[in-house]
C-alpha cells in the first residue's frame, strides 16, 4: 500500500540498481518521486511498479540543459512547494591500472560522478531553498581507503566528498542539509556490470601491459566480483540510505552496509603503512 506524505524526492539512476529500488520505497512511504532514467522500458516499468508514484525522465545527467530541463519540470509539478529530498545516486565505474586507462575513460568518469553530479544539485538548488530540503549524495569507502585498480571511482567520489563539504557550508542558513551515504558492496545489479567492465579491460590490455598488469589485474578482478557478489542486498542498502535521507539531525557522513562501515573506521584511525597494506590485502595482493 503507498501513504500519503506530501513529501517530494528526485534520484538520479533511477530506472535500475540501487535507484530503482530507493524510487519504490520512497514512493511506498508516500513520497511523490522523480527521476532519471536510461530507457523507455525503464520508464515504464517504474511507473507500473509504483502505481504512477514515480516519474521517470530519460535524461543524461552529463548534458547542462537536459539537466535544467528536467529539474524545471519537476519545479512545476511541484508548484511552490519545493523539493524535500534529492538523491544523487547515478554514477559510473571505470576499473583498470590507471597506466593503461585512456585518459578519455577517466575524463568520462568524472564527467558523469563529478560534473554530472554538481549540474544536478545546482539545477535543484532553488527548488530545495524553498523547501529547506536535504541533498544525499550517493559516495562509496573507497574515496576514504582507495584500491588498486580502481582508481577513477575512489578519486571522483572523493572530490564530490570534498564538494560535499563546501556545500553542506555554504548551504547551512539556507536550512539545506548535505550527507553523504558512503556504500559497501551491493547486490543491486552493479556486479553484472563490474564483471563486464573488468572483462573490457582485461581483454583491450596490450600483450606488454598484459606481462605487466595481467596477474594482478586478474586476482583485483577475481576478488571484486566476489565481493560484489557477496554485497548488501539492494532493498536493505535502499532502506539504510532513506534513514539516512530522513533522520535527524542530518549525519554528515554515514555508512551503507557493514564493510563500508569497517573501512570508513580504518581511515579514521589507521597510519598510511597500515592503511597500504589494507588496501593490497583487500584485493588480494596482500
Amino acid at each position: 500500500m503507498f501513504e500519503q506524505s506530501g513529501r517530494s524526492a528526485a534520484i538520479t539512476g533511477a530506472g535500475g540498481g540501487l535507484g530503482r529500488d530507493i524510487a519504490l520505497q520512497l514512493a511506498a512511504k508516500g513520497y511523490v518521486v522523480f527521476g532519471t532514467a536510461f530507457t523507455p522500458d525503464e520508464v515504464q516499468a517504474l511507473k507500473d511498479a509504483s502505481g504512477g508514484r514515480v516519474s521517470l525522465v530519460i535524461c543524461d545527467i552529463t548534458k547542462p540543459e537536459a539537466v535544467k530541463a528536467w529539474a524545471g519540470g519537476v519545479s512545476d509539478a511541484l508548484g511552490g512547494a519545493g523539493l524535500d529530498l534529492l538523491i544523487n545516486n547515478a554514477g559510473i565505474l571505470t576499473p583498470g591500472p590507471i597506466e593503461v586507462l585512456p585518459l578519455d575513460a577517466i575524463h568520462r568518469e568524472f564527467d558523469v560522478n563529478v560534473f554530472g553530479a554538481l549540474s544536478v544539485i545546482n539545477a535543484y538548488l532553488p527548488a530545495l531553498r524553498k523547501a529547506r530540503g536535504r541533498i544525499v549524495q550517493i559516495s562509496t569507502w573507497t574515496a576514504s581507503v582507495p584500491l588498486p585498480f580502481n582508481g577513477p571511482s575512489g578519486a571522483s567520489k572523493a572530490a564530490m566528498e570534498v564538494f560535499t563539504a563546501v556545500y553542506r557550508a555554504e548551504l547551512k542558513n539556507f536550512g539545506v542539509d548535505f550527507v553523504v551515504a558512503a556504500a559497501g558492496n551491493m547486490k543491486t545489479g552493479g556486479p553484472a556490470k563490474t564483471a563486464a567492465a573488468l572483462a573490457r579491460v582485461a581483454d583491450a590490455m596490450t600483450f606488454e601491459q598484459r606481462e605487466i598488469y595481467g596477474q594482478t589485474f586478474g586476482k583485483f578482478a577475481t576478488r571484486l566480483n566476489s565481493m560484489q557478489s557477496n554485497g548488501l542486498d539492494s532493498a536493505s542498502a535502499a532502506k539504510r540510505v532513506i534513514e539516512l535521507a530522513e533522520q535527524v539531525p542530518a549525519p554528515s557522513r554515514a555508512p551503507v552496509g557493514a564493510d563500508a562501515d569497517e573501512m570508513l573506521r580504518a581511515a579514521r584511525e589507521k597510519p598510511d603503512a597500515e592503511l597500504d597494506a589494507l588496501r593490497l590485502k583487500v584485493v588480494g595482493l596482500g
